[in-house]
């Protein structure tokens, strides 16, 4: 059975490398989408992973932990891919002067 291993630690610096290049990226150029394509790409894996662990075969139980490992990862990358999309899209916002829909998280950009 094929598992991307993701708690791989040199999988786990080539991801953290490509989100951080995506996300300064998306900053740069001051477009969400981009930010967002991290965040779907991560979904996608945890899915993945999950059906995965949930069709795992009586001979394959071994490799549970590595599997909750990994979905413990994705959901970590998750969260970092949803807050840079937040903060993207702030950015990209207030240079096109427009308005977001939701300002909740105002508070947390003037401390950043």
């Amino acid at each position: 059975m094929f598992i991307f291993d993701i708690s791989n630690p040199l999988t786990l610096i080539l991801m953290l490398a490509a989100t951080v290049l995506l996300i300064f990226l998306a900053q740069e150029i001051k477009k969400s989408y981009i930010a967002a394509i991290t965040l779907f790409a991560y979904l996608i894996l945890l899915i993945i992973h999950v059906a995965q662990m949930a069709t795992l075969a009586e001979e394959f139980r071994y490799m549970t932990t590595t599997l909750s490992r990994c979905v413990a990862i994705d959901f970590i990358f998750i969260l970092i891919s949803f807050l840079s999309y937040l903060w993207v899209d702030d950015i990209e916002a207030k240079a096109n002067g427009k308005k977001t829909i939701d300002n909740s998280l105002d508070w947390f950009w003037k401390k950043v």
